[in-house]
């Protein structure tokens, strides 16, 4: 079984490798290894859902596999697919040495295990142990959801040409969701669930500090503090998450400041805003949040 004596051993597992949990994710982590449950984390996005994965894999010392999912996604381009031009290829070369005259023996030959393409969730059967992240479930529609709660339910797929897969160590799965739309009750039933939210100042002011210590402790106080003030005041149309703190602050230790004046954070601003209008609402209050 995958995973550790305790949930302060991940937790310290996870601080080794410059992932900062709190009890609560460190416990529902914990328990999605000893219970060898999917976990679904939901939240704002770049609260640090995808970064809390490969943390994992990390401190596990495990494969990361990564499906990233989007509209339209289908079970082929998850599970399995066949090397189509090499299958003709293949077929031709029969066909040039009259060895394709056995209908039969050709067709299982088109079908071998050299031509098969394992997609993501196939190669987390095949190879586990291993972290299969599930990237953005949300963007995937109702059938796909269906097909995936099928295949975590079982740790097993069939192959109508060579037959049944299953998981010899089943794999620590991964599920993240922005909420763009709702997920169905039995996919929330099969996880463990747990919500990420964003850093208070403390807690985000450390993960500035342990991922960049060659930024200005000044330079990261005002960032914090100015990037806390934005997600509090609600009118952007993206708050800025974790990863546009540490990227302002890396822009603006890249300009050589070890202070953060109005004109170098006006300037870098497009490290934190990623719309126009967020852009334009935050230049405008940038003189009342530095106090300049």
């Amino acid at each position: 079984m995958i995973g550790f004596g305790s949930a302060a051993e991940l937790q310290a597992a996870l601080r080794e490798v410059g992932y900062l949990a709190d009890d609560g994710v460190s416990t529902v982590a914990h328990l999605a290894t000893a219970m060898q449950r999917p976990l679904l984390l939901e939240g704002e996005p770049g609260t640090g859902k995808t970064v809390l994965a490969e943390a994992l894999a990390t401190a596990l010392a495990l494969p990361l596999i990564r499906l990233q999912c989007y509209e339209g996604i289908d079970a082929s381009q998850a599970l399995y697919d066949w090397d189509f031009p090499r299958q003709i290829l293949h077929l031709r070369a029969l066909e040039a040495t009259d060895a394709a005259t056995d209908l039969r023996a050709t067709e299982e030959s088109l079908f071998d295990e050299r031509f098969l393409l394992s997609r993501p969730v196939l190669r987390a059967l095949r190879e586990g142990p291993a972290v299969l992240l599930v990237d953005e479930i949300d963007r995937a529609d109702d059938e796909f959801e269906a097909f995936l709660l099928e295949v975590l339910s079982t740790h097993q797929v069939s192959i109508p040409e060579l037959g049944t897969v299953r998981a010899a160590e089943s794999p620590l799965v991964v599920l993240t969701s922005n909420r763009t739309r709702d997920l169905h009750d039995a996919l929330r039933r099969r996880c463990l669930y747990h919500w990420l939210d964003h850093p208070d100042p403390h807690r985000e002011m450390e993960i500035v500090r342990t991922r960049l210590p060659e930024v200005s402790a000044s330079v990261v106080a005002r960032v914090v503090d100015v990037v806390q003030h934005l997600r509090r005041a609600g009118d952007l149309m993206k708050p800025p998450g974790v990863a546009e703190t540490l990227d302002w602050a890396v822009a603006l230790h890249e300009l050589g400041r070890t202070e953060v004046d109005l004109a170098s954070a006006s300037a870098t601003i497009g490290a934190v805003c990623k719309y126009r209008e967020d852009t334009d609402r935050v230049r405008g209050a940038l003189p009342e949040l530095l106090g300049a």
